[in-house]
């Protein structure tokens, strides 16, 4: 069937129309810079792709303690600067669907009515009621578009940001929980201590009374003594300064009541975590981190500023539209012969600005390199931040091995002076420096634990760990 000229004219007048509305964009077709990073971790041999993803291995599989589990919930439920960050969800959702609202006409119902003076000394009165169509542009140029398609990217971000500080959240719920178990730990040290240190002063003071020591064997005595009670007063305030940073990460006063009843981790040595975590490719980083989504999910938002700031250049075409009824008399208003309809389209062709587009659109170019450089340093950041973690995992085993050999020496050493004194054969002097260095070392090796459980939980945040939906 064939059709006719005027059906076929009406076709081609109707696609015409479509493509005229549909417009043409002037935002940049957006590319991805380059990562300013190498294609390898520094001191790795070779990179392979991770067999599965750190950023798929849930919080709750990499911690075995179930007292930080618990604390981890609590925080995720509780802490203000995630609710914070869900709320800028929310807003950023609203100020997206605000300008999406832009690219549709707004209609609604008005009603009004005049009365201006004629020159025969009569006034004329005119009622009106009917739907209205306000100042509604026709993006034919895209201006609007680009806008909405800005909002979204901003929206996006806020997304990853979310993401981003559970993240961050989870790791600093893990290093606080981490630090109280060192607390503890170097407490149960210093006060051991102490105790050896006033035996020591009090054997002291007897050996100076009854004349078999001297004035200084016995000062040095009480030297360490006061120093052992400083130590402890110093881990004492340390200990209640990490519990009040862990109680605004997990926001909730009581959280020490609330896993008072699970299985207790005492000490460093039992705070088992996933050892081998898979660090990968650099560039599975850029997709795995959430703040690196989020700086380019703001790039392509300052590109599509730039599609709008073009289109301020061109004209801006409003149609502004009504159809209802008109009558002289409030009664007359719906009778017969009272409808109608009008249409009034408005051209705007910006000349003379005074440079206004000219820096609106210089200002969005310069806001895209900004938003590029941003980019750029949170891939570096994050390179930066993985690699440090990786050398942390190469090096503090090993000191740690070795400190640990090193407070079993400082031990042997600290009963041989103590015996050796007792049989008169060396100085107090030399029993003192073995307990003080004994001290140090035992000290060492509870702080370096800590480092290393630490850097685990580090470099779990750093390749993108510890983001789970939570409803």
């Amino acid at each position: 069937m064939t059709k006719k000229p005027s059906a076929r004219l009406s076709a081609l007048a109707l696609a015409a129309l479509t493509a005229l509305m549909a417009g043409c964009s002037f935002m940049p077709t957006y590319e991805r810079p380059a990562a300013p990073v190498a294609a390898q971790w520094p001191g790795e041999a070779s990179a392979t792709p991770a067999a599965q993803p750190v950023a798929d291995i849930p919080w709750q599989s990499f911690f075995s303690d179930a007292r930080l589990r618990a604390l981890v919930e609590q925080a995720l439920a509780n802490n203000r600067d995630l609710r914070v960050a869900v709320l800028n969800i929310e807003q950023a959702r609203a100020q997206y669907r605000i300008q999406r609202a832009d690219r549709l006409p707004s209609i609604g119902v008005g009603a009004s009515g005049s009365r201006t003076p004629q020159g025969n000394g009569e006034n004329l009165t005119a009622y009106q009621v009917g739907l209205t169509l306000s100042s509604w542009e026709l993006d034919f140029f895209g201006r609007i578009a680009s806008l909405s398609e800005a909002a979204l990217a901003q929206y996006l971000a806020t997304e990853e940001g979310r993401k981003s500080t559970q993240i961050t959240l989870v790791a600093s719920v893990a290093n606080a929980y981490l630090s109280l178990l060192a607390d503890d730990e170097l407490l149960e040290l210093t006060r051991q201590t102490l105790a050896t240190r006033e035996d020591s002063a009090k054997l002291s003071k007897l050996r100076f009374d009854s004349g078999v020591a001297s004035e200084l064997d016995l000062r040095q005595a009480q030297s360490l003594l006061e120093a052992a009670r400083a130590t402890l007063a110093q881990l004492q305030r340390q200990r209640a300064q990490d519990q009040n940073q862990l109680t605004l990460l997990v926001g909730q006063p009581d959280w020490a009541q609330r896993i008072a009843a699970l299985p207790a981790t005492s000490r460093l040595e039992s705070a088992v975590m996933m050892n081998e975590l898979p660090a990968g490719l650099p560039s599975d980083v850029l997709t795995a981190r959430p703040d690196i989504r989020q700086a380019e999910q703001q790039l392509r938002s300052a590109n599509a500023n730039i599609g709008a700031a073009r289109a301020a250049f061109f004209p801006r075409i409003t149609l502004t539209a009504g159809f209802g009824t008109v009558s002289g008399q409030l009664s007359g208003l719906f009778e017969g012969g009272s409808w109608g309809w009008s249409v009034a389209p408005q051209l705007l062709l910006p000349i003379f600005d005074g440079g206004r587009n000219q820096a609106g659109l210089d200002s969005a170019n310069v806001s895209r390199d900004i938003a590029v450089a941003q980019y750029e340093k949170a891939i570096q950041t994050a390179f930066r931040e993985v690699a440090d973690a990786l050398a942390g995992r190469a090096t503090l085993g090993e000191e740690l091995r070795a400190q640990q050999a090193q407070a079993e020496a400082e031990s042997a050493r600290f009963k041989l002076s103590d015996l050796r004194y007792r049989n008169g054969v060396a100085s107090y002097l030399d029993l003192l420096d073995a307990q003080r260095s004994l001290f140090v070392t035992q000290q060492a090796v509870v702080q370096t634990r800590l480092a290393q459980l630490q850097n685990q939980v580090t470099l779990y945040r750093t390749l993108g760990g510890g983001w789970t939906q939570q409803p």
